[in-house]
């Protein structure tokens, strides 16, 4: 304890490289910058039609920073229960408190950090919802609005992002595309063909956003109202039928991956009938959950049985034969085994 302290320059140093290129380090807005999550495609073949890689590049400077907060943070933990600290001359009081404004800055900085990569979860945001679930739910007597309420955690906050700093626009607009990769990547495993297209679409928008560049707001707008569309999965291909049935959404994309020369015509009496399809068949899929709920291991034998008899059927109806019917059930499985482990 007598000699630890004397690390603390060194580790103070080391912290702040990581921010080597922010020019106004008061400024947390440029400070996060350097951390939020900022997605790119890496890899690929463009000529060829290969999709790259997206991935996180601040990825590594997340971690670099996590590791030199924790390390310079343990050890003025340990230096502050140290008599020889506050003897040795070469540390005058304003040293001393420096440190510690530091630690507690980087620490606002590494919470809000966490926010941004979903690392930790910011309930604030499910406030509203809190309180439309209470409003519609509970029950009150003589209960009286109050004329005005104060948003304590967000005073002093500009929500409006005509508003918001060059800084804080490219932060917001990062986050969002951060979110949304993580929604694709992770949210749309029950949905192949919306999870490939959504992809595909997003590679698009990063793309139109590096011509941007010089338009931080159009950006964020850009990528705000990608979000809203990934959130409810709408694909200008996909029939607004299935608006309040992602099930029966992903079964209809199914066809669409396995049978694609079935809608290159644009034939509406057609597409009715396999939106109609995909219907039944999350009926069959539902009767064969609720059939097998305590011997969850006969649901996907039970689907089967159901229905790959219909499924060939209907390719042999459009020229394709028990090939393509087995690999449309065997879809339709790893999507219902998709929805059970994450309970939906």
């Amino acid at each position: 304890m007598s000699t630890e302290y004397k690390r603390l320059p060194q580790l103070y140093k080391t912290l702040w490289a990581i921010f080597d290129g922010v020019k106004n380090k008061q400024d947390i807005e440029q400070l996060r910058q350097v951390l939020v999550p900022k997605i790119e495609e890496r890899g690929g073949d463009a000529a060829a039609g290969i999709p790259g890689e997206l991935v996180d590049t601040h990825l590594k400077k997340r971690e670099d920073f996590y590791e030199a907060l924790t390390n310079f943070a343990s050890c003025l933990k340990v230096a502050l229960q140290s008599t020889t600290f506050f003897e040795d001359k070469s540390f005058t009081p304003e040293d001393r408190q420096h440190y510690k404004e530091t630690v507690k800055a980087m620490s606002n900085l590494r919470r809000l950090v966490k926010q941004d990569t979903g690392e930790q979860v910011d309930y604030d945001a499910y406030a509203a919802q809190v309180k439309k679930l209470l409003d519609k739910h509970v029950v009150g007597v003589d209960i009286r609005e109050s004329e005005g309420a104060y948003e304590v955690g967000k005073m002093g906050q500009s929500q409006e992002p005509e508003k918001w700093t060059e800084e804080k626009t490219r932060n917001e607009t990062d986050i969002i595309k951060t979110r949304v990769t993580r929604m694709i990547e992770q949210d749309m495993q029950d949905d192949p063909y919306a999870q490939e297209a959504f992809s595909k679409l997003l590679r698009q928008a990063i793309e139109e956003a590096e011509q941007l560049f010089d338009h931080p707001l159009k950006q964020y707008m850009l990528f705000q109202e990608f979000a809203e569309q990934a959130e409810q999965r709408k694909l200008p291909d996909i029939p607004d039928a299935f608006q309040d049935n992602r099930h029966a959404q992903a079964y209809f994309g199914v066809f669409k991956k396995v049978l694609p020369e079935v809608f290159t015509i644009s034939d509406q009496q057609v597409q009715d009938k396999w939106v109609a399809l995909a219907f039944e068949i999350d009926g069959h899929v539902a009767q064969s959950v609720a059939e097998n709920s305590i011997n969850p291991g006969n649901i996907e034998a039970d689907i089967r049985k159901k229905l790959l008899p219909l499924m060939f059927k209907e390719t042999k109806a459009v020229g394709a034969g028990m090939d393509q019917a087995k690999k449309l059930v065997e879809m339709i499985v790893q999507i219902t085994r998709v929805g059970l482990n994450h309970g939906s």
